[in-house]
């Protein structure tokens, strides 16, 4: 198993301090660095930048990942041109996930002009598109979010850039299995792994893979500090900020994240959170009140010193598992403090 570090935009490092601390994940022996993305930085080029800092330090530099970018910021093109150039520029050391954001809600697509209603049918589109398009083949298709005729990537030699599908639930699974080169997972038990890599199998042998060659990775989010109760403020917001999503589909199904924490077992204590928020409870009240339960299943906050044997509990399963950092407190040194705790040697030992 390979360990990454993944910094986003909520940490609001400057490019200068996303240099120093990509220089110091090297020196620390993480073998990635990944990134998020939405309607804010490209994350491109964060990629570039964080490469370039690492390559500093070991030779060839670490590889740059993006999980995931949301398909409504770009074409296949798009995706294919921009992460053509980064592979090109990293020595093939850059993988690109894409996702659905948001797509299976009318209002995101309307925002983004997305005719295609079925996420899957959506997400089978892009991932083939690009990576078609980012082996140097030639594409003629005509879906319901964009028409080729005859396009071609003009990047020579192909890039052929890896693309991971961000996936969530089942059939999203077997599709990273039947058409994507891995699984960006988020938000795991450590009982989900095992369910999510069943599912990819199921689609890789749909469409004749060997499943092992989906390679499977995913975020666990760490935020460690001495007062376990201002880690626990800050790790809780950021898993309400998913687990708390609310709306249903056509069928009153919940949806997204929503939908995943529910597969994962936690419907009840969601629904009495609900209760608690219709009830007018302020933010703080909720955040104090979130069940420890679903926080210790999908992820760790507390003193430095249980991070990573958390961690490698949680990790267990994945290829890549990424050490996604949720700052207790404003400031690089924050940030550090949950690199160090999660340092791949100490993670091993």
């Amino acid at each position: 198993m390979e360990i990454g570090v993944g910094l986003d935009a909520s940490l609001k490092l400057s490019f200068e301090e996303q240099e120093q601390l990509s220089r110091e994940a090297a020196r620390m022996g993480y073998t990635s660095i990944w990134t998020p993305e939405g309607a804010a930085e490209d994350s491109f080029l964060l990629c570039a930048l964080r490469w370039k800092a690492s390559a500093e330090v070991v030779p060839g530099g670490l590889t740059t990942g993006i999980a995931v970018s949301p398909v409504g910021l770009r074409t296949p093109m798009g995706f294919a041109i921009s992460g053509g150039t980064v592979s090109k520029l990293t020595g093939g050391r850059f993988i690109l996930g894409i996702g659905t954001g948001t797509a299976y809600t009318p209002q995101y697509r309307q925002a983004y002009g997305m005719r295609q209603t079925s996420s899957l049918q959506l997400m089978r589109d892009y991932v083939t598109a690009i990576r078609a398009l980012t082996r140097g083949e030639s594409v003629t298709c005509e879906t319901k979010s964009f028409t080729y005729r005859g396009v071609r990537l003009g990047i020579d030699p192909p890039p052929a850039t890896q693309a991971y599908l961000g996936a969530l639930g089942p059939e999203m699974l077997r599709l990273a299995g039947e058409v994507a080169d891995g699984a960006s997972l988020n938000w795991c038990s450590a009982e989900q792994i095992p369910w999510s890599r069943e599912r990819i199998a199921e689609g890789a042998a749909r469409a004749g893979r060997d499943p092992a060659a989906v390679k499977v990775a995913e975020y666990i989010r760490i935020c460690v500090d001495d007062d376990a109760q201002t880690a626990r403020r800050s790790y809780t917001r950021a898993v309400m900020g998913y687990a708390m999503g609310r709306g249903t589909d056509s069928k009153g199904r919940p949806q997204g994240y929503r939908a995943h924490f529910e597969r994962m077992g936690y419907g009840a204590q969601l629904a009495e959170m609900d209760r608690m928020r219709e009830k007018g409870a302020q933010p703080g009240e909720m955040v104090d009140a979130f069940p420890d339960e679903i926080l210790r299943a999908v992820g760790y906050y507390g003193p430095a010193a249980g991070a990573a044997k958390a961690f490698r509990a949680l990790a267990e399963g994945l290829d890549t598992a990424i050490v996604r950092v949720v700052a207790a407190r404003p400031g690089i040194d924050s940030v550090r403090a949950v690199m160090e705790a999660c340092a791949p040697a100490k993670v091993a030992s």
